[in-house]
């Protein structure tokens, strides 16, 4: 701790707990980095266990001219929480956990936004209801802070899109340390937060912002009865333009709730994690207590048993769908749809395994997900376009790769990808690539002290050459006007805005953060 920060620091011990505060080498190191890179330039650690300390925190900070980002459980790969260009605190919402309330007659859940999408499932699903888009699969982690400040995606999007589409209203710390209610909350006399657009949706003003405009610090959304009533298919295609157009049809017709395709390198990958008995032992139990009644549920085990990790053939394109429903016959006539559809686009039927799989065990831990099969670190971008680009999307994605195979082949990277729709209306195209490299200290804490890989060495060839490519998606994305989720300090945002829209978003940084101190660097703030 230098000099200056003395005063600053003796201020934020007086007002938070025990361990609420850190500035040791480790602790600065780790959250100076994301999955991503390191060397940010973190002064402090702020770990609030109230929204109260947290605002009165935010205040200190905010007053002494220090740059501050929140973080959740730091699953990011786009530089979301490390400014570059100036040292500043990482405000770490761990601490802030809490399910605040659950309500079944209004249909609302209202927690914190350092919540886990795993802690809030489980919240839940005792009492038959759910979150219409539930997490990823990473949410025994990843929080619904991150998640609404970032744009997550997976369980339930290909129907309810994100939890963007069901937050209804939000407490949010401004830079000054007050606390902003917006929704219905934002109205004095409201006692309940039920309605998202009483006026201008204030709400939708801090979904998505990557933390640029305030940290979130409770977050109210609405709720679904859980369905009673699920299937599971998934279909091969020799052909990606057909997968593409079979996904897109389906989405169009609203009849899954996840649908996600697979190349084949991605669905190698998913199939070629490191063999666990008792991990797969107790998957085939959770798919099991998924079906209603024995027979169903010993039938459902023994299939996946059967298709075992090789059941889908080199070269295949695989889509994978969940169809959920009130009733059991609504369910097999939307797979009875379904199947058309793949029979039209000359789909192939195969074991649903990857589907059932991946909703019988939700939330895996982290350290199975953040290394690929042979210890390698990966990054993804994403790219989203309405169904009618999505060839052109594709195809131009395709083309800067296929210029880049020679060079990713020699210095050992891998690209896979993985294609998903969103609600009726938009397809996603998200490229992974995986190297061999030395690891990261966000890598490390997760993996704890005894990982079961030998860390890599450093290969800065091939990341160098990692870093190119990615530029020249991220480029490309943005020459084809998509949009992307993550986007942090990795996608172009203000600087491609129309001069009204950007007008409009600089002067709103400004009204909430007019010194600019609130994770500046993202979203091009």
């Amino acid at each position: 701790m230098t000099t200056d920060l003395a005063p600053l620091f003796d201020a934020l011990r007086a007002i938070l707990g025990s361990g609420e505060l850190l500035s040791d080498p480790e602790s600065l190191r780790l959250h100076g980095s994301d999955l991503l890179a390191e060397g940010a330039d973190c002064i402090m650690v702020v770990r609030p266990s109230s929204v109260e300390a947290l605002a009165a925190a935010v205040g200190l900070i905010g007053r002494a001219g220090i740059a501050m980002a929140p973080r959740g459980g730091g699953l990011t790969y786009v530089r979301g929480y490390t400014p570059t260009d100036r040292r500043f605190a990482a405000i770490d919402l761990s601490r802030l956990n809490r399910v605040i309330s659950v309500s079944e007659e209004d249909m609302i859940v209202t927690v914190e936004a350092g919540a886990t999408w795993k802690q809030v499932h489980e919240a839940l699903a005792p009492l038959g209801l759910r979150l219409p888009f539930f997490g990823t699969f990473s949410g025994i982690r990843a929080t619904v802070g991150g998640g609404l400040s970032n744009g997550a995606l997976f369980l339930g999007t290909a129907r309810h899109v994100s939890a963007a589409e069901a937050v209804v209203g939000m407490e949010v710390v401004l830079a000054d340390g007050s606390l902003l209610h917006t929704g219905q909350k934002g109205v004095a006399l409201a006692p309940l937060p039920f309605m998202r657009t009483f006026g201008p949706d204030t709400t939708g003003l801090f979904v998505h912002d990557a933390g640029a405009l305030g940290i979130k610090a409770r977050v109210s959304l609405r709720l679904i009865r859980a369905p009673r009533h699920s299937g599971f298919l998934s279909f091969g295609f020799e052909r990606q333009a057909d997968g593409i157009a079979a996904l897109c049809e389906i989405a169009r017709s609203d009849l899954a709730e996840d649908a996600y395709m697979m190349d084949p390198d991605k669905t190698r990958a998913a199939l070629s994690g490191p063999t666990d008995l008792v991990h797969d032992v107790r998957v085939l139990a959770k798919v099991a207590r998924q079906e209603r009644g024995l027979f169903k549920g010993l039938k459902a085990g023994a299939k996946l048993a059967m298709a075992g990790r090789s059941f889908i053939d080199a070269g295949c394109h695989s889509l994978h769908l969940v169809l959920t429903g009130r009733s059991e016959a609504a369910v097999e006539a939307d797979m009875a749809e379904v199947r058309a559809i793949a029979a039209r686009f000359d789909g192939r039927e195969l074991a649903d395994s990857i589907p059932r799989a991946g909703r019988a065990d939700l939330f895996v831990p982290v350290d199975g997900m953040i290394l690929g099969p042979d210890a390698d670190r990966w990054i993804a971008l994403n790219a989203k376009v309405p169904h009618s680009e999505a060839m052109r999307l594709t195809n131009e994605v395709e083309a800067l790769l296929s210029r880049y195979k020679p060079a990713l082949d020699a210095a050992g990277v891998t690209v896979s990808r993985l294609l998903t729709v969103m609600g009726t209306h938009a397809f996603s195209y998200e490229p992974v690539l995986n190297w061999r490299d030395a690891w990261l200290p966000l890598h490390r804490d997760i993996l704890g002290p005894a990982p079961r890989f030998a860390e890599p060495d450093a290969a800065p060839d091939a990341r160098a050459l990692v870093m190119k490519v990615r530029g020249e998606l991220i480029a490309l994305f943005a020459r084809l006007g998509a949009a992307s989720n993550q986007i942090g300090r990795t996608y172009p945002y203000a600087s491609v805005l129309r001069p009204e829209a950007r007008a409009l978003l600089e002067a709103l940084k400004r009204a909430v953060d007019p010194q600019g101190v609130m994770n500046p660097g993202a979203l091009e703030l």
